[in-house]
């Protein structure tokens, strides 16, 4: 999925639509300057070729109650890909992690958790983090405040980088 298949069109359409996925086809199509029907077609093409994964709604975890965000840094005692598969899986039906990567470096994982309060993070925790299988380090850090969470990626770094770059 380079890039460089995209036209100014299909990125633009992606930019809209990453600021506002709630925007009627209609008003998409004017934003970007073409009319509707190719501009739906545009869209199902991106969503078919995966430039698309789905569309959210950006929910208020505060609001709803979850008052805990960590993260957490997880080393594990075997970097064997069968291991990290079985890691990566368990994260996937681990609810309170929303997030997992994998890094480079000291770390092995860093996960995003959210928790109503610190009791039920800890016992997530003390009963299957450090628990599961294969781990073998765990650090958290408790979140304070969020200064940035932007989703997605910056547009205008990428249509700089092409216009420089035809």
């Amino acid at each position: 999925m380079a890039t460089s298949k995209l036209d100014p069109i299909d990125r633009k359409i992606l930019a809209e639509l990453q600021a506002d996925g709630r925007m009627t086809n209609v008003e998409l199509a004017k934003r970007v300057g073409i009319s509707a029907p190719p501009c739906l077609r545009r869209v199902r093409t991106l969503e078919e070729s995966g430039y698309i994964r789905g569309y959210h709604a950006d929910v208020n975890a505060r609001a709803l109650g979850f008052e805990v965000q960590v993260f957490a840094m997880v080393g594990l005692q075997s970097q064997a890909e069968a291991d990290l598969s079985a890691f990566e899986e368990r994260c996937r039906n681990w609810p309170l992690v929303r997030e997992c990567h994998m890094l480079n470096g000291e770390v092995d994982f860093i996960l995003k958790c959210v928790a109503p309060d610190l009791s039920t993070f800890q016992n997530f925790l003390t009963e299957e983090l450090t628990a599961a299988e294969n781990v073998i380090s765990v650090k958290t850090s408790l979140v304070i405040r969020c200064a940035k969470d932007e989703p997605g990626v910056p547009f205008e770094i990428l249509e700089e980088r092409l216009s420089r770059n035809p």
